[in-house]
């Protein structure tokens, strides 16, 4: 009996762990909230009736414990100090610091181009969580950053801190540091309860998250229901990373979430253009972020930078100053958007935030305005970081008086009256008439957009009258203009001159690249990015549409979803019908791929190949494209499907992975002498672990 006890207990904690670790830090949960809780409480009962399988880091100890008398101060083994902030990307002034000033000088510095790591800053309360062979035995706040103070009882309620670390290879001692914070969605429903029970609600997450942490009763942490993600590491024995990116990579293989959107860049072009498309995604993110952080991957060249009193000299902040005002909403109104998403915009009294007067703000979808629980007649708080489109933080309840409105999200396009579904599995809500007209005049926008088609003089107000009369029914309508030109003339303040430009300027797009073209169908999920994947891998449209679904998902970085939402308009009728259309009004469709040299050979072909390690022969960008040159995938993780594993100078944690999985170990002379080699053999001299 006892065993059998002890196997359902441990069956227990293993299997909330697992779903601990599904929820925080793959983002992909496989049962409800009240599963979980479920199978918590029949955890509880059966540690309750048999205290003798009770352990520290069962997942009931989450839960909270007894109120503790105080907080002990403890001393930092490694100073958490604060890192600099710049507040632009570009600075005319040469005394003011930059993103672009802080590159060059590490550069200088350095005397090389560094590879940068571009991340999240989270605004949350700052902690380090100690652990000590695998058991979570401490958590320190950073304090002044010399010393901080034991919060360690309240830390183990936090969601996203395990008690113990999973894997295998677990250092003697590791400190993890990170951002503990509330969730924007968690935050919600604590006010809402607050205001229920007639209680004054928390003024903002983070306030309420350090308050939290500096409670003397862990219950009451608990029911704060703080996360946390990971971002660095101070103390530790036995990591062997020699990256800031295999790190987080332990990190997540420990079961410690980091934070969403973290990429490597070979020089801060890259990172600046990848920090672009984070700032545009910040209204998607579940937790307040107050910044971008920059850092230098290589942990080897953070050493040789090291710091200066105040602050280390291999990262900086990018932050944006934050303003808010508060107005009311007057009105809640429907866009349709190029794909039929539905999108809600809150129409506000204007305010004037940061010397800009806003009047209007996208709410996104009918989750957001479920979150924030908005309604018309609502007095709210509007924000705005810097240069980023204002956004709805909050609203003030308690300015409430009766007579606000909750707004019904339609049922029916609010454009032409079609049904409206909502995505599997997702949150926006789409018109299904692909002759809708919102969609239309936004699919010719965008079709018409520099970033596809570039053509000049064919603006939204151009296509909106156009569309309005019947001059423009389809995408192929555009390049039907030319036998309109007695109608555009019509049209108000057009002149002869200016409809002349448009058609020259429509003839020309004519030649545009087929990845352009592919970029303007407006095909979901297919961007820039996929559309130059496609058009290199398969040359024409007629080649694509040769491909099945499955052939479609197996090119690199394409997969299944993407490959789904390819398939689906290649094979519709109106498609087909389309790219017909454009074909007969005489588009580039695409150039074959041209054949490969059949006495060339592919040495990679069919091959994965990591990178890892300081290189001196070649850069990251230019041996990437040598692997895939010859045929091969160049990855970033190693698993058992990898094949070689390029190493340089100071590799660290991948090379030890591929010393376990038994991957062959090259170094860049031995990749370099096989692809030049006439044998068709693999190299000698790779080292075979």
């Amino acid at each position: 009996m006892p065993d059998r006890i002890q196997q359902q207990i441990e069956s227990l904690r293993n299997e909330l762990e697992r779903h601990n670790r599904l929820y925080y830090v793959d983002a992909q949960p496989e049962i409800s909230d009240l599963e979980y809780d479920q199978f918590l409480k029949q955890l509880e009962q059966l540690e309750a009736e048999h205290p003798e399988f009770n352990s520290p880091d069962s997942p009931t100890h989450k839960v909270g414990g007894e109120p503790v008398e105080g907080f002990e101060s403890v001393e930092h083994r490694v100073p958490m100090i604060s890192i600099d902030n710049v507040y632009a990307i570009e600075h005319s002034d040469a005394k003011k610091p930059d993103v672009r000033k802080f590159d060059a000088r590490i550069r200088e510095l350095l005397g090389t181009q560094p590879e940068y790591l571009i991340e999240y800053k989270i605004d949350g309360v700052a902690l380090a969580l100690i652990y000590e062979n695998g058991s979570l035995t401490q958590a320190v706040t950073r304090g002044d950053g010399r010393t901080g103070d034991d919060v360690t009882r309240n830390a183990r309620t936090i969601g996203g801190v395990p008690l113990r670390l999973s894997g295998d290879n677990i250092p003697p001692v590791v400190e993890i540091r990170g951002e503990a914070y509330i969730a924007n969605s968690d935050f919600a429903k604590i006010r809402a309860a607050q205001e229920a029970a007639g209680e004054q609600p928390f003024a903002n997450p983070r306030n309420s998250t350090a308050g939290g942490l500096k409670t003397l009763d862990p219950k009451v942490c608990a029911e704060r229901k703080l996360r946390f993600f990971a971002h660095g590491m101070g103390y530790s024995n036995g990591i062997t990373a020699q990256r800031h990116s295999d790190f987080l990579q332990l990190a997540r293989e420990f079961g410690i979430p980091t934070s969403p959107g973290t990429a490597t860049f070979a020089d801060i072009d890259g990172v600046l253009e990848h920090a672009q498309s984070l700032m545009e995604g910040l209204h998607e993110l579940d937790f307040e972020v107050d910044g971008l952080v920059i850092k230098v991957d290589n942990l080897e060249q953070q050493a040789e930078l090291g710091s200066t009193n105040k602050a280390p000299r291999w990262v900086i902040a990018y932050k944006w100053e934050r303003y808010e005002a508060t107005t009311k909403v007057v009105e809640i109104t429907i866009q349709v958007g190029k794909t039929g998403a539905l999108t809600p915009v809150a129409n506000l009294e204007p305010v004037e935030i940061a010397g800009t007067t806003v009047s209007r703000s996208s709410l996104h979808n009918r989750d957001e305005i479920n979150r924030l629980d908005i309604r018309v007649g609502d007095t709210v708080v509007v924000e705005k970081a810097g240069k980023i489109i204002p956004h709805i933080v909050r609203v003030e309840p308690q300015f409430r008086d009766g007579s606000q409105q909750a707004f019904d999200f339609p049922d029916k396009c609010p454009e032409c009256e079609s049904a409206v579904l909502q995505d599997d599995g997702g949150v926006y809500i789409r018109c299904q008439n692909p002759s809708c007209p919102a969609q239309l005049r936004e699919t010719l926008k965008f079709f018409a957009s520099r970033s596809a088609m570039d053509i000049e003089g064919l603006g939204i107000k151009q296509i909106e009258s156009m569309v309005e009369k019947k001059l423009l029914a389809s995408l192929p309508d555009v390049y039907r203009l030319h036998e309109r030109r007695e109608a555009l003339l019509t049209e108000k303040r057009t002149n002869e001159k200016s409809v002349d430009k448009l058609l020259e300027s429509i003839e020309k797009s004519k030649t545009q690249p087929l990845w352009r073209l592919l970029i303007g169908l407006n095909v979901r999920h297919v961007g820039n990015r996929t559309s130059q994947i496609l058009a290199a891998k398969f040359g024409t449209i007629d080649e694509i549409l040769k491909k099945t679904e499955e052939e479609l998902a197996a090119v690199d970085d394409i997969g299944p979803i993407i490959a789904a939402s390819i398939f689906s308009f290649f094979s519709s009728d109106i498609g087909r019908g389309t790219l017909e259309e454009f074909r007969e009004l005489g588009l580039n469709m695409g150039e074959p791929v041209p054949e490969e040299d059949e006495n060339v050979v592919k040495r990679l072909d069919g091959k994965t190949l990591v990178v890892t390690g300081t290189l001196t022969r070649f850069t990251r960008t230019e041996i990437k494209e040598l692997i895939q040159q010859h045929g091969g995938r160049a990855s970033s993780s190693v698993s058992k499907k990898t094949h070689f594993l390029v190493a340089g100078e100071a590799a660290g944690s991948k090379l030890d992975k591929a010393q376990e999985l038994g991957v062959k170990v090259l170094s860049e002379d031995e990749l370099s002498d096989m692809l030049e080699s006439d044998e068709e053999t693999e190299p000698a001299n790779g080292q075979l672990f």
